[in-house]
């Protein structure tokens, strides 16, 4: 079944803006529900955790912390900590929102507002876009703008065009790896709701127990992506704040 895309259209400069309404809707849904649950898990926060959230919380940053320093030195990567675990809840977050449900307006176009943000390539190849900006900021802050321009042309120079088609190949794998994997996940989902929902007696109990397997094979994915995009971003990282990159 086709659905519908809510868009909200402005003039940017005689340019025509086009902004998808349930995309920037689950993106907002996304940031507060992370701020709101690390708020709660680290409210009463002690130097003896006496209480589950503290402890889910550490649990989280150590996590982490072995994922940033299995790729570059504490001294170094110590201080994307914070980044790496906002993107990695924010990411597993954004995953997993249209696991339980879907909202569908019964319009003509089958307008779907409920569904994960990572599920539009948009979002993705924007998280990949901002990583790799991020990548280049501290890779020249590191070594210096001469000496970053110049590890293009390391060891030969005709080297320098094979690692400029790299920067942008690994945006696009990035950003479509988590797209790929989200997007069809819920259109199987879709798909199990449309047969249970249309498919009478036979199509519930075919469709039901289906979808309850990969409701829960879709959350473990949800979390191996976020896992994932997280940790090749600190290895590409890692290779940016290097002298031989």
């Amino acid at each position: 079944m086709e659905h519908g895309t809510p868009t909200f259209t402005i003039d940017l400069f005689g340019l025509p803006v086009m902004f998808d309404l349930s995309t920037s809707l689950m993106i907002i849904i996304t940031c507060l529900i992370v701020f709101f649950v690390f708020f709660f898990m680290t409210r009463k926060l002690a130097v003896r955790p006496t209480g589950k959230p503290q402890v889910l919380m550490e649990t989280l940053m150590n996590f982490v912390k072995g994922m940033i320093s299995s790729n570059m030195a504490w001294k170094q990567g110590g201080k994307f900590h914070f980044m790496a675990i906002t993107l990695i809840a924010f990411i597993f977050v954004a995953n997993i929102l249209g696991i339980p449900f879907t909202i569908i307006l019964p319009d003509e176009a089958h307008t779907l507002w409920w569904k994960s943000p990572t599920a539009d390539p948009t979002v993705t190849l924007t998280l990949a876009g901002l990583m790799i900006v991020l990548t280049h900021y501290y890779g020249v802050q590191m070594q210096g703008m001469g000496n970053y321009v110049k590890s293009y042309f390391q060891p030969m120079w005709f080297m320098a065009p094979i690692k400029f088609i790299e920067e942008f190949t690994y945006n696009l794998t990035l950003g479509l790896r988590l797209y790929g994997n989200i997007y069809a996940g819920e259109i199987l989902l879709l798909l199990l709701v449309s047969l249970i929902t249309t498919g009478g007696i036979l199509g519930a109990v075919g469709g039901f127990i289906p979808l309850m397997v990969w409701q829960g094979f879709k959350l473990f994915i949800s979390a191996i992506q976020a896992f994932i995009f997280v940790m090749l971003a600190m290895v590409y990282l890692s290779h940016k704040l290097s002298d031989d990159h």
